[in-house]
């Protein structure tokens, strides 16, 4: 059986050590998209992928979630659709939920 003494030195050089995997997943991860050529296709893909990574992410905290999380994933929605960029949405999706909980 595996066991660890969890003194604070330990717990330091695991916490590098997650943040040098992390880093070398996403370096890695730029690396090997470099040599990929981005043919429409392939850039069609990257476009869906991140629209599914971001209802994947929404839709269930949406529907476990109370009502303030429902109004935030329409107005994630509404303005998807609307101005087409991911990162103004869940902004106001965000200010949605704020809002509505403050009132």
């Amino acid at each position: 059986m595996l066991s660890f003494d969890a003194t604070n030195i330990n717990i330091l050089v695991l916490i590098a050590l997650m943040a040098l995997v992390t880093l070398a997943t996403r370096l890695g991860g730029v690396y090997i998209m470099s040599l990929v050529p981005l043919k429409p296709r392939v850039q069609r893909f990257i476009q869906a992928m991140s629209g599914s990574v971001l209802i994947a992410i929404l839709a269930p905290m949406a529907l476990a979630g109370d009502a303030a999380a429902r109004f935030a994933m329409l107005a994630t929605i509404v303005v998807m659709l609307v101005v087409k960029k991911p990162l103004i949405a869940i902004s106001c999706g965000v200010l949605a939920a704020a809002l509505f909980r403050a009132y």
